[in-house]
């Protein structure tokens, strides 16, 4: 009797251990699928990244860790990102760079028909960057500035 009770108590744990994992599983699974040519290098990051194309997701309860895969290398990066916006819904969708020269650093993510878009957290070389362009004693725009902006378009639902 003992044993066919410990039985069922052990199953019903493993049966509440499956329920839950597979929930979590699928909370973490949701995300928003993008994807991007890029036409230069950049950097996410620490990580530099090759011109290519590459796809986007969304991971976790929060959809606030971006998750950056390149189609033909095996190259994946992670980012953590933090809302932003809030007004009418993007019409389209984009990725934004600051570019410094010839570097470019992701800096935010919007998506078509969603009013908040995704910022990333400058690295520690753009920073370095940031405060070199500022000891520029010429100030012209783009030095006042610290950076251009560039977009690249970003397809949803691949």
């Amino acid at each position: 009797m003992a044993r066919q009770l410990i039985k069922g108590m052990t199953m019903l744990l493993l049966v509440v251990a499956l329920a839950f994992v597979t929930a979590v599983a699928s909370a973490y699974g949701q995300s928003t699928k993008a994807s991007a040519e890029i036409p230069f290098d950049f950097t996410v990051g620490s990580k530099s990244l090759a011109a290519g194309h590459y796809y986007l997701s969304n991971v976790g309860p929060s959809r606030e860790i971006l998750k950056i895969m390149a189609a033909q290398a095996p190259t994946t990066v992670m980012s953590t990102t933090v809302k932003i916006g809030g007004g009418a819904p993007a019409q389209k969708g984009k990725l934004v760079f600051h570019r410094y020269g010839n570097r470019y650093f992701l800096a935010e993510i919007w998506t078509s028909g969603e009013s908040q878009g995704q910022k990333l957290f400058k690295s520690r070389e753009e920073k370095a960057l940031e405060r070199e362009l500022a000891s520029i004693t010429s100030k012209s725009e783009l030095a006042q500035r610290g950076y251009e902006r560039v977009e690249v378009a970003l397809a949803t639902g691949n």
